[in-house]
């Protein structure tokens, strides 16, 4: 008989599946190397910060929504049950990781 894996372990093998995954991207952008360096249009390297800055923005914003509703939620949880201060302290650093790939998502586009 086939043993199957619980929702738990599924869990545990997609987290660490999709964390090897986001930790390769950024050396595999800076695995390629070109030997000739090109000179851009002026409009394209425009373009491509200003499509940087817009990846970093939104991540950040979104971040920074996201933190303040887990805050607001934390503090009505603490005073009933000071005990889950450890989960919420897990939770409110959660969307810092929206923040990290954005900042990597705009090192990729700007180059």
């Amino acid at each position: 008989m086939k043993r199957q894996l619980s929702w738990s372990r599924r869990g545990q093998l997609i987290s660490v599946a999709a964390l090897g995954i986001l930790a390769s991207t950024p050396a595999l952008a800076l695995a390629e190397t070109t030997t000739t360096t090109q000179e851009l249009d002026p409009k394209v390297q425009i373009a491509k910060y200003i499509g940087a800055a817009i990846a970093m923005a939104a991540s950040a914003l979104g971040a920074a929504y996201a933190q303040a509703k887990i805050g607001s939620a934390a503090a009505g949880t603490l005073a009933e049950n000071p005990d889950a201060g450890t989960m919420l302290i897990v939770l409110q650093a959660l969307p810092e990781i929206i923040v990290l790939l954005g900042f990597v998502s705009a090192l990729i586009i700007s180059g």
